[in-house]
């Protein structure tokens, strides 16, 4: 019974540490946490947990003489704490309706809008991984001849957001051509994607007559080409660098000048979010979980969107490992469904 008690006593000495970390931010001694926690304990008796603590690998003492901090492991308690209390629920997102208000038209524009929002609200760096147009049901496609050697793709989903991207193509087509296949693809597959396209015609190229065949090859071109150009790149959109600029007490500047470099390099950091997609409703990586060289001090918090269980991209913020997890965990949580609802026309 003692057992299962001492450790009920770590558990909750390591969330008042980490707690008060984060509000402070400064090494925390047993004697302030004595103060304040909400269990009868002593000064001596916190000082004995933050030893054992510590030699777990939950906290670090910076000076021989200082108090501990949490370590990447003792963020990670806490952080697995807060899912397990379940912290979603949208009442605790408490902002003003008209910021939430997603607007439909440009794609790109409602993307530049979102990563704005998770900035402002979270006073961190905000972020949007573009989704492969590839990806994305269609209402309507339309193929523009822009150069010998590029069209532009315009596509409309169904809640008519507009999505264009220029793709480089060793195919030569007139405009003509261009129509005959946007008019070919709305009739034959609208509500489906461009993969799905691209796959079908694939299997389907000896069943069509000798005088199509021409014209449906030079489609598959067309399509194997974006979509090749489009696993290369990912389009990330970023708002909110200069409120890292203004943490100086939070970041050294080797760190900062490393997290630049990163973000600068857009194709490699988007891959690397791209990595980190999965179904779960939201993922936080701490400090060396990051697996980013030089920027160990820092967390990211992010989500996935999309519809009918479809990822299409992901959202969230960048910021010191000392952000306010319980406040950002619910924005990242919240945009993320505000944007699969713009996306899927539910709203």
């Amino acid at each position: 019974m003692q057992e299962q008690l001492l450790r009920q006593k770590d558990k909750h000495i390591l969330q008042l540490i980490v707690e008060s970390y984060l509000k402070i931010g400064k090494p925390v001694s047993s004697r302030y946490i004595a103060q304040i926690s909400s269990i009868s304990v002593s000064s001596a008796t916190v000082r004995n947990i933050m030893v054992k603590l510590e030699n777990q690998g939950y906290l670090d003492q910076p000076h021989t003489s200082a108090g501990r901090i949490p370590s990447d492991k003792g963020f990670r308690f806490y952080v697995n704490n807060l899912f397990e209390e379940a912290i979603f629920p949208e009442k605790q997102v408490n902002f003003s309706t008209e910021d939430f208000i997603l607007k439909k038209g440009d794609f790109n524009s409602l993307l530049v809008h979102v990563s704005k929002i998770l900035s402002e609200h979270s006073d961190n760096l905000g972020f949007v991984l573009s989704p492969r147009i590839s990806r994305i049901n269609f209402h309507h496609i339309r193929f523009i001849k822009v150069s010998e050697e590029k069209v532009m793709i315009i596509l409309i989903t169904s809640s008519n957001l507009v999505l264009t991207e220029i793709v480089e193509t060793t195919s030569y087509f007139t405009q003509v051509e261009l129509d005959r296949a946007s008019h070919y693809i709305n009739e034959n597959f609208r509500g489906n994607n461009l993969v799905f396209i691209r796959n079908y015609l694939l299997r389907e190229v000896p069943k069509f007559r000798v005088r199509y065949e021409n014209t449906i090859r030079k489609i598959i071109s067309l399509l194997r080409a974006y979509i090749f150009q489009e696993e290369r790149e990912n389009q990330i959109f970023l708002r909110g660098t200069s409120k890292l600029l203004e943490k100086p007490e939070l970041f050294e500047t080797e760190i900062l000048k490393s997290l630049f470099q990163n973000f600068e390099e857009r194709t490699k950091f988007a891959k690397l979010l791209s990595d980190f997609i999965i179904l779960d409703r939201v993922k936080v990586l701490i400090g060396t979980e990051l697996n980013l060289p030089n920027i160990s001090d820092c967390s990211i918090v992010l989500s996935h969107y999309g519809y009918d269980r479809q990822v299409l991209g992901s959202l969230g913020i960048i910021g010191p490992k000392r952000i306010p997890y319980k406040k950002i965990i619910p924005l990242v949580d919240y945009m993320a469904k505000k944007l699969s609802q713009t996306i899927s026309f539910s709203q």
